[in-house]
């Protein structure tokens, strides 16, 4: 080999070596370049996201959010956004500007909305009422007055002629409640049960029969059916408010006159007007009022009327305080125990 193609030899290896230098410098900085533009772009999306987030906090703060659980949101629509209407423009003062309803299929789901604050305000039976309490800390506001009843009982009864005088002689026997999502017709009568020390198990059919000393339970879906089970014996007893009691289209006559009630519970509240814990205070103070001045107003009185027939919204005082924290550990406790 001569010396000018050692020469030619050790250029092209020492071109080779530069030109990778080059190359791994170039990849380098290019990756430092991208990851720059990189953390650039997520700062402005971020930024751009809270800017988002900000507006639809101040948007929703103008807005008023009545709630409720329905399995029949379009005929509960109508009740919900009359009243709405009403309470809106009474609220401009605290910054409310509009006002919309959203419905839920159950009480998990309205918790949900409640914790996230998509709801400021629900209307709700009591048990259900309680159950928002407990899973999503909103809280009693007003005490809500139906066809002019503020609170009401639940009783349980049974045939005249089946020898039942008493709760405890529920064991071994059965009982016939409404749904799960009735007050009076499941959850009082549940609490009353499970505080005599009576086990409850769910039976399969009105012709079930509980094993050993249980109380076997069954739903029934109507207050009519109920009467009827009890009535021929499907079941031993059956349970259901007061006033669905008293009214011989749920309960006939025919049927009433051979069944006997064995226990009443204390009052209930018959209804509730909830707000979400951390709603603002001014606005839930302004609401209240709003409320309860309804009843004095000719504006209100068809709102109202439409709003599952409210006469008028009451102050909880102190006994109503008390006998709803009662029905909240109950209702904690049939959840845990029963269902």
């Amino acid at each position: 080999m001569t010396a000018f193609d050692r020469s030619m030899r050790t250029g092209a290896t020492s071109g080779s070596m530069t030109s990778g230098s080059m190359t791994s410098a170039s990849t380098s900085a290019a990756r430092a370049q991208f990851a720059f533009v990189r953390a650039f772009l997520v700062l402005i999306c971020a930024a751009f996201v809270g800017g988002i987030s900000a507006a639809q906090a101040q948007d929703h703060s103008g807005v008023l959010v009545l709630g409720r659980i329905s399995d029949d949101p379009k005929s509960h629509y109508e009740p919900l956004k009359r009243l709405l209407d009403y309470v809106v423009p009474r609220m401009r003062d605290v910054g409310i500007r509009e006002g919309k309803v959203l419905m839920a299929k159950d009480a998990q789901q309205m918790a949900s909305y409640l914790r996230r604050g998509q709801v400021d305000w629900v209307t709700e039976t009591a048990a259900t009422a309680m159950q928002l309490q407990e899973r999503a800390r909103a809280q009693p506001l007003l005490l809500t007055e139906r066809n002019g009843v503020s609170q009401y009982r639940s009783v349980i009864f049974a045939r005249r002629d089946s020898g039942i005088g008493d709760l405890g002689q529920l064991r071994g026997r059965s009982i016939a409640f409404q749904s799960t999502a009735s007050t009076s017709a499941y959850f009082v009568p549940t609490i009353e049960l499970l505080r005599r020390d009576l086990s409850l198990s769910l039976l399969l059919s009105p012709m079930d029969r509980p094993s050993g000393d249980d109380v076997g339970y069954v739903f029934a879906r109507s207050e009519l059916n109920i009467g009827a089970w009890v009535h021929k014996r499907l079941v031993d007893a059956g349970a259901m408010s007061e006033l669905d009691w008293n009214d011989p289209v749920r309960l006939p006559p025919s049927y009433r006159r051979d069944l006997l009630v064995i226990h009443t519970s204390e009052p209930i509240p018959r209804a509730l007007e909830m707000v979400r814990g951390d709603l603002e205070p001014r606005v839930r103070e302004r609401l209240a009022e709003v409320l309860m001045q309804a009843a004095n107003d000719p504006q209100a009185r068809e709102p109202l009327k439409y709003f599952f027939r409210t006469t008028r919204f009451l102050p909880l005082d102190a006994p109503t305080r008390q006998g709803l924290e009662r029905l909240r550990e109950g209702v904690v406790r049939v959840r845990q125990e029963v269902e």
